[in-house]
């Protein structure tokens, strides 16, 4: 696991939000100004794994509420 390891570009579908973390092909990589270092830490990635699965099922939930608050929202203006 060498600091200078480089990961493919990211772009921000990759990124894990608010983080310093990128997913590429189903590994996680720890990413910063200077370089990536790949992680091989289990526990680590699976805490990865299940965060960005809870964020994905969040931004699903607020995909749906959207169109429905937006009919409200022109039902309210009549």
């Amino acid at each position: 696991m060498s600091p200078n390891t480089s990961a493919p570009s990211i772009t921000r579908s990759d990124r894990l939000v608010g983080s310093s973390v990128v997913r590429r092909d189903g590994q996680w990589w720890l990413v910063s100004g200077s370089g990536s270092v790949l992680s091989t830490d289990l526990a680590f990635t699976r805490e990865l794994d299940r965060f960005a699965a809870a964020m994905t099922a969040a931004d699903l939930a607020v995909a749906e509420l959207h169109p429905k608050k937006r009919g409200s929202r022109r039902r309210g203006r009549r």
